[in-house]
């Protein structure tokens, strides 16, 4: 197991720095960037084959949706800069409400769904892991970019 855990590591390292290293190019590797997370979040939950072959569907089809959801609400943004009448404007804030509890409803049902294959403790842990694992690429793509700058 604890090969296993070095290889998951090793990996996610190795492709992370091959993710934000081509930095010059200015072109982002969507299928490197979600190698990378899958093998973190593997790594970091310590997800057993079994767990990690139910989660992965259930974990991507969420992220799916609440994409989605996030664009809208970034849509909705986006029709409120500049004037907007008070008629707009309280149509504007009933839609962001709207999403706001359509993500919650997602989030509800997706750890419903998730903790019928991860422990409640995994389960607990992922919001975490997952925010670590963006703020580990973008420091890496941060100190990139101040090597390319010198």
């Amino acid at each position: 197991m604890k090969n296993i855990k070095y290889l998951l590591t090793f990996l996610l390292a190795v492709l992370s720095f091959s993710v934000f290293s081509q930095r010059e190019q200015k072109q982002f590797d969507r299928e490197k960037y979600e190698s990378a997370r899958v093998a973190f979040i593997t790594n970091r939950l310590d997800l057993k084959t079994n767990q990690a072959e139910k989660f992965w569907p259930i974990f991507n089809k969420y992220n799916e949706e609440k994409e989605k959801m996030i664009r809208n609400m970034s849509a909705i943004n986006k029709e409120s800069e500049g004037d907007v009448t008070e008629a707009k404007a309280k149509e504007l804030i009933a839609r962001r409400f709207d999403i706001q509890e359509e993500i919650l409803d997602l989030e509800k049902k997706f750890m419903n769904d998730v903790t019928s294959v991860l422990s409640h403790t995994q389960a607990l842990k992922l919001g975490g892991v997952n925010r670590d694992f963006v703020r580990q690429i973008y420091r890496m793509n941060q100190r990139g970019g101040q090597r390319g700058n010198n």
